[in-house]
């Protein structure tokens, strides 16, 4: 009896210590790596990020100050960070908040920039270029330099809850290997001072500068569970100049510059225009054989493109849900570039009536992309697309469907017809409360 009695109260003992211990504690989200066969972040070489970490390269952060303080200049040691809250990029080195007109130097003001380059003074068939473009230039900078956070490789970064992230933040990773980014809300990065370029396309177009997070040289990253989204500076919310959206962002995740070994799973990439790029640029030849990149069970909404636009690289992606029926913007989900060899499988589309398969498809110099197992608005056997056919009846020159591989690193390829719910239900940040 007695022995039963301490066996109940150990066991008791253990549930109260558990309920006393933070759900992300009991599952700690800094300790896990990526699984073996998931994507091609895990071919040769495991992606472990800090996992590894002795105690004093353990950190629990909550603003700007104390999370560069634990980067510690892209020391290389294994690392875990912990983010408590949303951290704020636009402060000053006291926590106090930023704004634009902080960031101002040599005399800059928006209405001196638009009075300037306004294409009724300046024309159209030259970028801006004299005092008042340098004062622009300057002023970003400044800018950058708050919200520009390095991270050095072996890195972890975990949300401790569903509200955890970055706001303003751009996580800048070059010239790094093994990093691991989960669990984070990642709210409006933004540029104060985008360049307004004339000789962009037909009507000219305001450039900024910015990601969320960019890769460039940089390989064996995990970006898992997250959120993307432009909240209090949505497109929906800005201005009008020189008849162009006044675009205060660039890229929600961008992969360039020979990156290479990326997994990104069960992401959330909302409300946003130029969502992911992969590919520097068409002459950036350096990325062939690179930029392999796996991307799954992430919920593209309401994006006008980029999803992903892609040049070099092998490119799977599988089981994403793409709802995009309240998109006034749309231009198109999947970018075919250069040398591009995307592979998209069991993919879902919703949209809206005014919305065809063909238009999920661009093409910018590519000349193939491997395509099956599309449902479009529903899940019958009726809601099958075969988009690249249509793409080719709509569009000439023709697309080609061989990319010249097949993918074999994947977990479990789901039916295209449970894929809506899945990635609804479950992606963006875990649920630790």
């Amino acid at each position: 009896m007695r022995i039963r009695r301490c066996v109940v109260f150990s066991i008791c003992l253990v549930a109260l210590a558990m309920l006393a211990t933070p759900a992300w504690a009991q599952r700690d989200l800094g300790r896990e790596t990526l699984n073996p066969s998931d994507g091609w972040a895990a071919f040769s070489t495991a992606t472990t990020g800090g996992s590894a970490a002795d105690s004093a390269h353990v950190f629990y952060v909550s603003n700007r100050q104390q999370f560069v303080a634990a980067l510690n200049n892209r020391d290389t040691t294994p690392k875990i960070v912990y983010v408590s809250g949303m951290i704020d990029a636009n402060v000053d080195d006291n926590n106090q908040p930023l704004t634009c007109a902080d960031y101002a130097r040599n005399g800059y003001t928006l209405e001196g920039y638009l009075a300037a380059y306004d294409p009724a003074v300046w024309g159209r068939t030259r970028v801006p270029s004299g005092p008042m473009e340098a004062a622009r230039v300057a002023s970003q900078a400044a800018q950058q330099a708050r919200v520009r956070l390095r991270i050095g490789s072996n890195t972890t970064i975990v949300g401790m809850s569903k509200e955890a992230g970055f706001r303003g933040a751009w996580l800048d990773i070059r010239d790094a290997t093994n990093i691991i980014i989960r669990n984070l809300n990642f709210q409006d990065t933004y540029d104060c001072f985008p360049q307004w370029d004339p000789t962009d396309g037909a009507e000219g177009n305001w450039n900024a500068l910015y990601d969320s997070i960019s890769l460039r040289n940089t390989t064996h990253v995990w970006v898992d569970h997250n959120r993307f989204e432009d909240v209090a500076t949505a497109d929906s919310t800005l201005p009008v100049y020189f008849g162009r959206l006044f675009q205060v962002h660039d890229g929600q995740l961008d992969i360039t510059n020979a990156s290479d070994l990326v997994t990104v799973s069960w992401n959330r990439f909302l409300n946003h225009e130029k969502v992911m790029l992969i590919g520097s640029s068409d002459s950036s030849t350096g990325d062939r054989g690179k930029l392999r990149v796996t991307i799954h069970h992430n919920l593209f909404g309401d994006i006008s493109q980029r999803g992903p636009r892609v040049r070099f690289g092998q490119v799977h992606m599988y089981n994403n849900y793409y709802k995009l029926d309240a998109t006034p913007q749309y231009q198109y989900a999947w970018g075919v570039g250069r040398e591009s060899a995307i592979y998209a499988e069991n993919n879902f589309f919703r949209t809206d009536k005014t919305m065809t398969p063909e238009m999920f498809i661009r093409v910018f110099g590519g000349t193939a992309i491997r395509e099956s197992g599309t449902f479009v608005n529903g899940k019958a056997s009726k809601d099958f697309v075969d988009v690249v056919a249509l793409y080719n009846a709509a569009k000439d020159p023709d697309l080609g469907t061989d990319v010249g591989w097949t993918p074999t690193l994947f977990i479990n390829l789901q039916p295209t017809l449970n894929v809506q719910g899945t990635v609804q239900g479950h992606s963006g940040p875990f649920d630790l409360d």
